[in-house]
């Protein structure tokens, strides 16, 4: 009697513990049973390489094809296993964000990019719709926000690239725009010392640097083949930027602004990448001589480095890859 008491106690031990197991244990993940494939089929995957997108222009409440973008972002950040996103302005519109409290955070953002591989860092820039409001409200957020890390309205993050370094220099290009155009200042959002600050700042951000890899951020274009192609704004801040970039060898700068997907190859050490088109997307030309690719429809950019090189595949919001380029390091 005894022997069968105990038999039935370690029965019920055994089915409790089963059942506690299962509420907890998760289920084996697909790459667990040998599954290599991917949701973006023609997506490619460098090896020990640094994955991340970038998209820009984008915080619309979900319209012209933001869901959608923000879906295929989802896919591709899973597949790549992206370490971060990084967003090129325009984050609100149409006037930004009044605070943290303003609820564009929850039906342009948090209800949009649901992914769970979008739960990664995310480095915003501040367009110029982003200064309609309040822009510090931005920065802000990212004391209560888990994956909005924008700490000041520009910054540097830094990230390993299989076995290099990658300097991530984050610029605020709205405030230089307008005060090289001569621009009375905002004094409620900044003053007549902000250019010489910033400038100053990056001259020796990318002085000091000794990453293989200096990857420049920012809103506006330094060349376009959009309508903004010819413009006095687009020619100063290229006069103003370039010779910097070339002095310390920038390998790439990203921005947006302008709404379409690009890609600018001039002689020299950095090359030109204009992601803007994560919702509205206008039709885009190209810049004389110097496009390599252009594209008007909805979308983004996968990119992954390597100690030598940058690969960038340009995609849309259904998921087809539109171009690929890899761009090798010019050494400094």
């Amino acid at each position: 009697m005894m022997k069968t008491k105990w038999s039935i106690v370690s029965l019920l031990f055994v089915v409790i513990c089963f059942v506690s197991n299962s509420a907890t244990a998760q289920a084996p993940v697909l790459a667990d049973q040998g599954y290599t494939g991917g949701s973006i089929p023609e997506l490619v995957k460098k090896p020990n390489a640094l994955h991340f997108l970038v998209m820009g222009d984008w915080g619309r409440n979900g319209e012209n094809h933001q869901k959608e973008v923000a879906a295929s972002m989802g896919r591709a950040a899973h597949d790549l296993e992206a370490s971060f996103i990084i967003a090129t302005g325009d984050n609100f519109y149409p006037r930004g964000v009044q605070s943290t409290q303003d609820y564009h955070w929850i039906s342009s953002f948090e209800s949009i990019y649901t992914a769970h591989s979008l739960y990664e860092k995310w480095h915003p820039v501040l367009g110029n719709h982003d200064y309609g409001t309040n822009p510090d409200a931005q920065v802000q957020y990212s004391k209560i926000s888990s994956r909005w890390d924008m700490p000041a309205r520009y910054y540097t993050k830094t990230y390993r690239a299989d076995t290099s370094s990658a300097l991530f220099v984050f610029l605020d290009t709205d405030p230089m725009e307008k005060l090289l155009r001569g621009d009375k200042p905002d004094g409620s959002k900044y003053d007549s010392t902000y250019l010489a600050k910033e400038l100053n700042w990056l001259d020796s951000v990318l002085r000091s640097s000794k990453a293989r890899w200096k990857i420049v951020v920012g809103h506006h274009p330094l060349y376009t083949g959009g309508w903004r192609k010819d413009t006095k704004e687009t020619q100063r801040l290229r006069s103003t930027l370039e010779p910097m970039f070339a002095k310390y060898k920038v390998a790439a700068y990203i921005c947006g602004h302008e709404h379409h997907q690009e890609l600018i190859v001039p002689t020299g050490a950095t090359t030109y990448y204009i992601s803007g088109a994560a919702s509205e997307s206008r039709l885009v030309n190209g810049y004389p001589d110097l496009t390599k690719f252009k594209s008007s429809d909805q979308g983004y950019m996968a990119c992954s480095i390597t100690a030598n090189s940058l690969f960038v595949q340009f995609i849309n919001f259904q998921d087809k890859i539109l171009f690929s380029y890899e761009q090798k390091i010019i050494n400094n």
